[in-house]
């Protein structure tokens, strides 16, 4: 097959996904880190659609990419007017970009219900679009949007909507199942067969695969093994609905299950990196159950398979986590038994051994704070300060002398939270105060303001989760609670834990180890 090229339209499709809304700064940095990573096109977005998109592309022209080539995306001309006519083919006109995506409608259903055109009006749009921007100098790619449900419905068609196309001068058609909703077998068997009548020189045959069935990376593998040999997706999967094929673990798939050399193996190395970034941008939370570069991806909990894990990786690992960039987590439990300790203390560079008393130490330890409800597996940052305290290389960067919380309801309906905070930090007395959208977060802001002038790295965490969840629920509101907290900076994610009869020293619990933990990693 020609060489794989991976196309990525985060920029684009990404954005359209619930929660989610870049500055031009933010996609100019995501389309850099992708071009580290040795992605073949980006696309930017829709210049003809909004002023961002269009300061997006004038800005992006002037970074020096090394290896990703800026693509541009809209749609075919307007019905019964001329190419030369239509606003959005102007303003690619003016994008600066190097490669344009034409979309265009394949499915006869669309064209006479949204369109409201006929047939062969349609495919005088798609052609006329791309033959005047072939004209132009611009290589053009041609999205055949709801092609399989197309093809499913009047294939004769859907096959002179992608003649129209390669006729025009389409250096590229993509085969879009728009709504998400084929099986892999069709996208198989259907690319297969489109793969052998385009096949003509020179033209590529791409995929688009949205995630409606929840099968959008295994249908784009099956697409590439049919015969496509350009890959649309997004980073982390983000997008509209229940979002596009996710290009991470595709690209892992791709690479050392396919054996396919689509980026360098040096640049694998940094899919993980690439994923959390990209979540940190985009301000979505980080999945811990995502393949290949989740926090839970290479993580182990039961005894047996920790034990076996020890002797041989493969036991219970399908790759190798350092190919991703990723890392083996030993989750520390009740279940893991002195194995999960002594591995953990290794991780930390801490030599024990199951004869160690301090090993038993940790052990019993552990069980009898998760037995009043800790949960170290999911507070692995919490579980290394236990640890550095219970051997004695803990050190206290702040002391509380004590902190107040009001939470006040005025007449007008209005909810307000004010955190008072009183601490000692290298000898010198803090005493500071903040509001916020509620009392953790008040807390949170005051805690930071309190110690903002002595570690100004804590500028570069956030608090990306917060979870509550109650522990007894016969005791009503008197009830023990669990407070998990993640956070993260623009390297790392880690989970701290607080338990307690009292929500906010619950929270107060998790959010001084967030913290800690973080002016821990950046004395590392």
């Amino acid at each position: 097959m020609e060489k794989l090229k991976l196309f990525d339209t985060t920029l684009r499709d990404g954005s359209q996904a619930e929660g989610i809304s870049y500055s031009v700064m933010d996609k100019i940095r995501i389309a850099e880190e992708l071009d580290k990573i040795g992605i073949h096109f980006i696309e930017g977005g829709w210049p003809g659609s909004n002023p961002k998109d269009r300061e997006f592309f004038l800005k992006i022209s002037r970074s020096r990419l090394k290896n990703s080539m800026i693509t541009a995306f809209s749609m075919t001309r307007r019905p019964n007017i001329s190419a030369s006519q239509d606003v959005n083919l102007k303003a690619l006109l003016k994008s600066n970009a190097q490669v344009i995506t034409i979309v265009g409608k394949t499915w006869d259903f669309h064209v006479t219900e949204v369109l409201k055109v006929t047939l062969d009006e349609n495919l005088a749009m798609i052609e006329d679009t791309i033959s005047f921007l072939v004209k132009k100098g611009f290589p053009v790619f041609y999205d055949a949007e709801h092609f399989f449900d197309a093809y499913k419905a009047n294939k004769t068609y859907a096959l002179k909507t992608l003649t129209s196309a390669q006729n025009a001068g389409a250096k590229a058609i993509c085969l879009c199942d728009t709504n998400g909703g084929s099986l892999t077998d069709q996208i198989s068997s259907v690319t297969a067969e489109i793969r052998h009548k385009i096949g003509v020189a020179g033209v590529d045959l791409g995929i688009h695969c949205h995630n409606d069935a929840g099968v959008a990376v295994a249908n784009s593998l099956a697409a590439v093994k049919a015969g496509a040999n350009i890959i649309q997706g997004t980073i982390n999967g983000y997008g509209e609905r229940c979002g596009n094929a996710d290009l991470i673990p595709i690209i892992a798939n791709l690479k050392i299950k396919l054996r396919i050399d689509c980026i360098s193996d040096a640049n694998l190395k940094q899919l993980t990196h690439l994923s959390h970034f990209v979540s940190e941008i985009s301000n979505m939370r980080v999945r811990s159950e995502q393949p290949f570069v989740g926090e839970s991806a290479f993580a182990h909990k039961g005894g047996m398979h920790i034990n076996a894990i020890m002797k041989n990786p493969l036991t219970y690992e399908h790759v190798d986590p350092s190919l991703v960039g990723n890392h083996r987590r030993i989750l520390v439990s009740e279940l893991g038994g002195k194995t999960g300790i002594l591995l953990r203390a290794k991780d930390l560079s801490y030599d024990l051994s199951k004869e160690d008393p301090q090993t038993k130490k940790i052990l019993e330890l552990v069980q009898s704070l998760e037995h009043k409800g800790f949960q170290f597996e999911a507070a692995e940052a919490s579980f290394q300060i236990l640890m550095q305290k219970s051997l004695k290389k803990y050190k206290k960067f702040f002391e509380l002398e004590g902190f107040k919380v009001v939470i006040e309801k005025l007449s007008n309906k209005k909810i307000t939270s004010e955190a008072v905070i009183k601490l000692r930090v290298k000898g010198v007395k803090e005493h500071t105060a903040a509001e916020g959208d509620g009392p953790i977060n008040a807390l949170d802001n005051a805690l930071r303001k309190a110690l903002k002038d002595f570690y100004p790295t804590l500028a570069k965490m956030h608090l990306s989760d917060f979870k509550v969840r109650v522990l007894d629920e016969k005791a009503g509101t008197a009830a023990k609670v669990r407070v998990l907290i993640q956070s993260q900076d623009e390297k790392d994610i880690w989970n701290t834990i607080g338990v307690h009869e009292n929500i906010i020293e619950a929270s107060w619990q998790a959010l001084v180890d967030s913290v800690e933990y973080k002016l821990i990693k950046d004395q590392q």
